[in-house]
C-alpha cells in the first residue's frame, strides 16, 4: 500500500533528479523544499523534452500511460515533446509468479482447478498487467492476462496527485490554461480506469468479433468468460508474427502489400461502418498467422463514433483528399470545434496554404507521406489558433497515422489516396439511402410535422392569454443603459430640428403675414431668427454626417 505522502515524496525526488525542482518549489512553496535533494546535474545534451520523457518513465505506469495518451494531443503540445512522448514504452519488470497466482486464486479455489498447465514466466509484461501461456483442463491453449497486484491503488493515488498538480499549474502559471491541464488529467483518468477493467477489455473483443464475423482474414481471440473477471482475462492463444515484419510474412508465403491493404480496410470498416474501433494499433497488437489472418490484440483502448461523427470524419477525409477548405471547416465544426469568427478568415487562409504546399498535384492523389504531413500541419494549425479539439478526433487521427505507418512498412508504395478514395465514395453512395439515413430523415420529417400540427393550438393559447391579460412579454437586453443613452441623443436631435423649423416658420410668418408696416426692430429679430436657424442647421449637419464618418473609420 502506497500512501499519498510516500508517493508524493517519490515524485518530488524524481522531478528534482531531472532538474524540475525549481518548478516544483513554485508549485508548492514551502512544502517540497525539504524533499529536494542535491542531485547531480542532468546531462548537458538532454533537452527539456527528453528529461520529461525520462521522468515519466521513472515515475512508473500511471505517468507512462499519461504520457502515451498525451502523445496523441498534437494540437496542444509542441512537436518536439510529442516526438519524445511517442518513445515511451509500456514495459515493466514482471512480478513474481506467487503474486500472480494470488491474484488468479481470488477468482478460483486453486490454480490447478482451472489449468492443466501454466507457464510461470510471462510472455509479455506491461505496466498494468502481464500475460502467461496456459492450457485449460480440456487441452485448450489460452493466454491469461493478469492485473498487477496493487496497481489500482497506485493509479488512484497518482491520479489524485496529478489532479492537484494540474490545478496548481493553472493557478501558478496562467499561460498554461490554453493547454487545459485539468481537462487533460480528467480525460486520462477516465481512460485509465476503463483499462483497469479487464472484463470491459473482453467485452470489447467480443463486440469486434461480432462485427467481423462475416469478414474473412480478420480474427479476434475468443474470450473464456467462465474463467475471466475484472482482474483476470482468459482468451484464446493465437500464434503469429508482428504485422510490421514483412520478411517473416513473406517466409510464410503471404504478400505484405495484401496484408497491409486488408488491415487498412479493416480499420476503415471499424471507423466508418461500425463506429467502434481498436484504439491502439501499434505493431505488437497486430499479428499475422501462418494462414494469413490478421489478429487484433489488446482492447483496453477503443474509440466510439456516433453516425453523425462518422459522416464528419468522412467529410474531413474527402476535404483532405480533394483540397476542399470549406468542407474541412464544416467537418471540424461538426466535431464540436468552436472557431471564433475573428479567426475564421485567417484559419481559412492557413488551411489553403497548407493544402497548396502538401497536395500531390497533377492528379496524383495524396500519398501516405503527404497525408502525414498534411495531418501534422493541420494539428499544428489547430494548436496555433488554440482550438480545443475533442479526444475522439485526436484518437482517430492517431489511429490513422499508426495504420498508415504499418502499411508503408509492409509496402513503401502504399498510397493513402488510392486506397481510401474508392472506399469513401462507395460508402457515401451507400449512406445516401442507408437505413440510418432514412431513419434520421424520417425523424426530422416527423418533428417538422409535429411542429406544424401544434401550431394552431399554440396560436389559440397565445390569443387566450392575450384576451385574459395573462400574456407576458419579456425583453432582455444586455445593456439597457446604452439603449437609453442612444434614445436620449436621438430625442435631443429631434428637439433641435423642431426648434430650427419653428424659427424658420415663425420668422417667415412675421415677415409675410402682417397687414401693416413693422418697426425695423421686428425685421431685425426675424433676420436673427433665420440666421440662428441656419447656424443650428449647419451644426446638426456636421454632427450627424462628419462625426458618423469619423466613427465608421
Amino acid at each position: 500500500m502506497v500512501t499519498r505522502i510516500m508517493r508524493y515524496a517519490q515524485i518530488v525526488d524524481v522531478l528534482s533528479k531531472y532538474g524540475f525542482g525549481i518548478g516544483l518549489e513554485k508549485l508548492f512553496p514551502g512544502r517540497a523544499r525539504f524533499r529536494l535533494p542535491t542531485a547531480g546535474k542532468t546531462p548537458e545534451t538532454s533537452t527539456i523534452y527528453e528529461r520529461i520523457r525520462l521522468t515519466l518513465e521513472e515515475l512508473g505506469p500511471t505517468f507512462v500511460k499519461f504520457g502515451q495518451i498525451m502523445s496523441t494531443r498534437t494540437e496542444l503540445l509542441p512537436p518536439e515533446m510529442i516526438d519524445q512522448l511517442k518513445k515511451l514504452q509500456d514495459h515493466a519488470k514482471p512480478v513474481t509468479f506467487s503474486e500472480i497466482r494470488a491474484v488468479i486464486e481470488q477468482s478460483c479455489v486453486s490454480l490447478d482447478d482451472w489449468f492443466a498447465e501454466f507457464e510461470e514466466t510471462p510472455v509479455a509484461s506491461a505496466s498494468i498487467g502481464q500475460v502467461h501461456r496456459a492450457v485449460l483442463k480440456d487441452g485448450t491453449r489460452v493466454a491469461v492476462k493478469v492485473q498487477r497486484p496493487g496497481i489500482e491503488e497506485l493509479i488512484e493515488t497518482d491520479i489524485g496527485i496529478l489532479q492537484s498538480m494540474a490545478e496548481r499549474i493553472e493557478t501558478v502559471f496562467p499561460e498554461t490554461r490554453v493547454y487545459n491541464p485539468v481537462g487533460m488529467v480528467e480525460d486520462f483518468s477516465h481512460q485509465i480506469v476503463k483499462e483497469l477493467d479487464f472484463a470491459r477489455d473482453g467485452r470489447n473483443a467480443d463486440r469486434m468479433a461480432r462485427n467481423f464475423r462475416d469478414v474473412p482474414g480478420i480474427r479476434f481471440p475468443k474470450i473464456y468468460w467462465e474463467y475471466s473477471s475484472s482482474r483476470v482475462l482468459v482468451m484464446e492463444f493465437i500464434e503469429g508474427v508482428r504485422i510490421d515484419d514483412p520478411e517473416s510474412i513473406m517466409a510464410m508465403g503471404h504478400k505484405p502489400h495484401e496484408i497491409g491493404v486488408r488491415g487498412f480496410h479493416a480499420y476503415l470498416k471499424m471507423i466508418f461502418e461500425d463506429g467502434f474501433f481498436h484504439g491502439d494499433p501499434h505493431p505488437g497488437n497486430l499479428l499475422v498467422t501462418a494462414a494469413g489472418d490478421i489478429v487484433f490484440l489488446d482492447f483496453g483502448i477503443v474509440g466510439v463514433l456516433r453516425p453523425e461523427k462518422r459522416q464528419n470524419f468522412i467529410n474531413l477525409l474527402f476535404a483532405l483528399v480533394n483540397d476542399d477548405i470549406e468542407l474541412m471547416l464544416r467537418s471540424l465544426e461538426g466535431f464540436g470545434i468552436v472557431i471564433a469568427e475573428a479567426d475564421r478568415e485567417g484559419l481559412r487562409d492557413d488551411l489553403y496554404l497548407m493544402m497548396h504546399d502538401f497536395s500531390g498535384g497533377g492528379g496524383e492523389g495524396v500519398s501516405q507521406l503527404n497525408f502525414r504531413l498534411v495531418v501534422n500541419e493541420l494539428t499544428e494549425t489547430m494548436r496555433r489558433y488554440q482550438l480545443k479539439v475533442p479526444m475522439n478526433l485526436m484518437l482517430l487521427l492517431k489511429v490513422f497515422m499508426m495504420v498508415l505507418d504499418i502499411g508503408v512498412r509492409l509496402d513503401p508504395k502504399f498510397n493513402f489516396g488510392t486506397e481510401v478514395t474508392p472506399y469513401l465514395s462507395r460508402l457515401a453512395d451507400a449512406n445516401t439511402l442507408s437505413a440510418g439515413y432514412v431513419k434520421r430523415a424520417s425523424m426530422s420529417l416527423l418533428e417538422a410535422a409535429d411542429a406544424i400540427l401544434d401550431l394552431p393550438r399554440n396560436v389559440n393559447l397565445m390569443l387566450r392569454r392575450l384576451s385574459t391579460g395573462t400574456f407576458k412579454l419579456e425583453i432582455v437586453d444586455t445593456d439597457l443603459q446604452k439603449l437609453q443613452m442612444a434614445l436620449d441623443k436621438a430625442s435631443d436631435k429631434i428637439m433641435i430640428g423642431l426648434v430650427v423649423a419653428s424659427l424658420v416658420v415663425g420668422s417667415s410668418l412675421v415677415l409675410q403675414s402682417s397687414q401693416f408696416v413693422l418697426p425695423k426692430e421686428i425685421s431685425y429679430i426675424a433676420i436673427a431668427g433665420y440666421t440662428a436657424a441656419v447656424l443650428v442647421g449647419f451644426y446638426a449637419i456636421y454632427h450627424v454626417i462628419f462625426l458618423r464618418f469619423r466613427m465608421e473609420r
